[in-house]
């Protein structure tokens, strides 16, 4: 997932987040989840941008700064359950997987899986945000029923929110499929797609993206021990 520069106003309830999220709907409203990515928020030091995570357990924006990011980063992320129904996140950063956080949710062993950028506006001061193209690709996933991770593609059952075939515009942001369902941009309409690119290896060991209005039923992938 790329990193990009928003225009986020200071002092504001303003952010755009990349992010994945594994979550179960308990019925009644209830609603449990673990979601990690990226994130440029008008609270939390203005004009960064910071991995975090947010669970249902703290219901907190937890950022961790010792990872620096600059526009134009990619980073790669993890999220999977252990056999003590235990969810974590992890980050691929100095070549080799760092915990980011783990939960006892009420998830299980499996959990819908979300891939999206979000992108949110102060309620109490109305405004326009510039959110350059973010890039997503080589995302993976693994069966419900194990096996290997795979690529999201369309042979995995997915929801989208509108014709996936068709480019998806909403409030002059635009979400453009490269590949269905495992490489997208999402960002501004007016910037245009961006250019192609190689896809890119991922790092050593299940460097695999868990991953907008997609929902896959499955464990995430194991990791290999740094």
């Amino acid at each position: 997932m790329s990193i990009v520069d928003g225009s986020i106003r200071p002092r504001s309830y303003d952010f755009v987040a990349g992010r994945f999220m594994v979550k179960r709907n308990l019925g009644r409203g209830v609603i449990n989840w673990l979601e990690a990515g990226w994130a440029e928020t008008g609270w939390a030091g203005t004009g960064r941008q910071h991995i975090y995570t947010f669970n249902t357990n703290t219901k907190t924006w937890q950022f961790y700064d010792q990872y620096a990011l600059r526009p134009g980063d990619k980073v790669w992320l993890d999220l999977h359950s252990d056999p003590d129904g235990v969810w974590s996140a992890w980050l691929w950063w100095g070549n080799r997987w760092n915990l980011l956080t783990a939960q006892r949710l009420p998830l299980g062993s499996t959990a819908v899986i979300e891939q999206y950028v979000e992108v949110h506006v102060d309620a109490g001061r109305p405004g326009l945000i510039d959110v350059p193209p973010v890039t997503v690709d080589n995302v993976r996933l693994r069966p419900a029923d194990g096996g290997e991770p795979r690529l999201w593609r369309e042979d995995v059952p997915t929801l989208t929110g509108t014709d996936p075939t068709q480019r998806q515009q909403r409030g002059g942001f635009c979400l453009d499929w490269r590949t269905r369902y495992d490489t997208w941009t999402a960002g501004d309409c007016s910037r245009g797609l961006l250019s192609p690119a190689a896809p890119l290896p991922p790092p050593r060991g299940d460097a695999d993206v868990i991953g907008e209005p997609y929902a896959y039923e499955s464990p995430a992938p194991k990791i290999d021990e740094p």
